[in-house]
């Protein structure tokens, strides 16, 4: 059984004990968290929504709030000696499926 859900303007395939990094959250550490916007559901037939399947969500553990690797972002002009580097490290949260309900 697996499902696709949405949550920070991504969509995510997921199934029961599959452990993934979302955008931030917001929700402290050893919580539930509920999502209620499933695109499709596969159980013992496939429910795809229009949009979203009535009645079907994914609820998840959080596992851990934290910062991904940074990444430098380099900014140059040729010929103008304009050069600038800035970095950005991208908030996320990581999330173990505990059950998919349909």
């Amino acid at each position: 059984m697996f499902a696709i859900f949405v949550t920070g303007g991504k969509q995510y395939k997921v199934a029961e004990g599959d452990e993934i990094f979302v955008e931030k959250l917001g929700v402290a550490e050893g919580e539930k968290v509920t999502f209620d916007k499933v695109l499709v559901l596969s159980g013992e037939a496939l429910s795809v929504g229009t949009p979203y399947v009535a009645g079907a969500t994914v609820v998840a553990d959080v596992l851990k709030n934290g910062k991904s690797k940074k990444i430098d972002v380099i900014k140059y002009k040729s010929k103008k000696n304009e050069k600038k580097k800035i970095g950005h490290r991208q908030d996320y949260t990581k999330i173990r499926i505990a059950e998919i309900k349909g």
